[in-house]
């Protein structure tokens, strides 16, 4: 009964509605192409809904759906410097290129303290770049201080400890040569765990593109950060003129790019290429420290911590 008597009461309701919609038509004529108009006013506006800015004239929700997050303004890209540390032929034109650089700064060398200091006055981002076997190559390559897989795990963390603790104010690591450790679970385990502790991130330098570094960094809770291109895999400013070309294409892509370059042997060239990239660049993207790009991306905020 009560069923019956709420369908003839909503059947009432309705016809009521249709009879006053009727009635507005025939009294108003003029009034449903007054309500076209002016939802085809807002439209023209652009305006979604009355009473809400127009999508074109809002910084917040224009080119994005709702409830996405807010983009950069442009896309941004980090550049970071390989080998500083052993007063390396090209360490003077990368501290004097025009734009945000970070300094990967190896352990145990002549300017290692002096480089991670100039850096650090610069305002720039300074990380640890820690030797790590390789799969192939010379053993007098990695430097002091290497972590190797052959390791005990208490060796491991020693080693990663000692090479934190010699680079000042570094904010993270980053792997010189590693093709091998990147890729073995136990020692990156270890490297990553330790970066956690003292609130720092890895950076996989891509030596390895079987490397776990990234996955595992997603399972310990550190951002998984890696560097999409090298600059100067061939040494000349052509060449790494060529590589920021597509670093640019990256980054407009993805809305960012993480590049890497050395100091060396060949450092004035490589300098003299990325300078001429950020010419070529600099009116399309931002160039940032990797904490900046980190922090943005990956949302960290980790606290440095000191042993």
């Amino acid at each position: 009964m009560n069923h019956r008597f709420t369908f003839r009461y909503n059947c009432r309701k309705l016809c009521s509605y249709a009879a006053v919609v009727v009635l507005m038509t025939t009294l108003l004529p003029g009034a449903p192409s007054a309500v076209k108009a002016a939802a085809e006013h807002r439209a023209e506006a652009g305006w979604s809904e009355p009473g809400k800015v127009p999508a074109a004239d809002n910084p917040i929700t224009e080119g994005r759906a709702e409830g996405q997050p807010v983009k950069p303004a442009r896309s941004r890209v980090a550049i970071i410097i390989d080998d500083f540390g052993n007063g390396m032929r090209g360490t003077d034109e990368m501290f004097a290129l025009p734009v945000k650089i970070t300094a990967a700064v190896m352990p145990f060398l002549s300017t290692t303290e002096q480089d991670a200091k100039r850096a650090h006055e610069r305002g720039y981002d300074v990380l640890v770049h820690l030797p790590m076997e390789p799969r192939q190559g010379k053993p007098e390559w990695l430097g002091p201080g290497a972590v190797l897989t052959s390791m005990s795990d208490a060796e491991v963390r020693q080693r990663v400890e000692a090479a934190l603790d010699n680079v000042p104010y570094a904010i993270g690591i980053n792997n010189h040569m590693g093709s091998k450790v990147t890729g073995d679970e136990r020692v990156m385990r270890i490297v990553l765990t330790v970066c956690r502790e003292r609130g720092l991130f890895f950076v996989d330098s891509h030596t390895n593109y079987r490397s776990v570094a990234g996955r595992m960094a997603r399972e310990l809770g550190l951002p998984p950060v890696e560097n999409h291109i090298f600059l100067d895999d061939v040494h000349s400013a052509g060449h790494v003129l060529k590589q920021m070309r597509l670093v640019k294409e990256k980054a407009l892509d993805d809305e960012f790019c993480v590049t890497i370059g050395h100091v060396g042997i060949q450092g004035k060239e490589t300098a003299a290429g990325i300078r001429s990239g950020i010419a070529e660049l600099k009116d399309h993207v931002d160039f940032v420290g990797i904490s900046e790009l980190v922090k943005d991306e990956w949302k960290w905020n980790a606290q440095l911590r000191l042993p």
